[in-house]
């Protein structure tokens, strides 16, 4: 597939996720980083994102909880180019139930060339690089051209 360059702004859209014995451990990382965040629009699954603005104050454009199609809402937001960055902490010793939607999240961050961060030294290395604070280019799917090609070969 056919790629396109779109630059990211110095104010990037963030999907904070985490399972539930998680939850604590991205809050924790939420004050630990606080004014690194504050300056982003940060969107949370229902739960923790509500935990999250609960304990830390930053507000967080929450969705539905992720059990109940959160995580896909969040999938939805990357493919429209709403969603800059990913944080998920997610368990690996969560039961499988929650393996497909671990996998379908990673899946489409992977497609849109989402950065992702899945535990603590992760996200920290995150928010200390430049290109989270600037502006950068990153390579995206060309939906479009993609689209007139299969149309025009029909």
């Amino acid at each position: 597939m056919q790629q396109k360059t779109v630059t990211m702004a110095a104010t990037k859209n963030v999907a904070l996720v985490a399972h539930d014995n998680k939850k604590q451990d991205l809050v924790a990382w939420c004050k630990k980083h606080q004014q690194d965040l504050a300056p982003h629009t940060l969107f949370g699954t229902g739960t923790t994102g509500a935990i999250i603005e609960q304990e830390t104050g930053l507000p967080v454009r929450k969705l539905i909880s992720g059990p109940l199609g959160g995580d896909q809402q969040i999938g939805a937001l990357i493919t429209e180019g709403k969603i800059d960055f990913l944080i998920f902490f997610w368990d690996p010793f969560e039961p499988l139930p929650h393996d497909p939607d671990v996998k379908a999240l990673l899946r489409i961050a992977a497609v849109w060339n989402i950065p992702v961060a899945c535990n603590h030294s992760s996200a920290d290395v995150m928010v200390a690089s430049t290109l989270f604070r600037g502006s950068f280019d990153r390579k995206v799917p060309d939906y479009e051209s993609y689209l007139k090609a299969r149309l025009a070969s029909a």
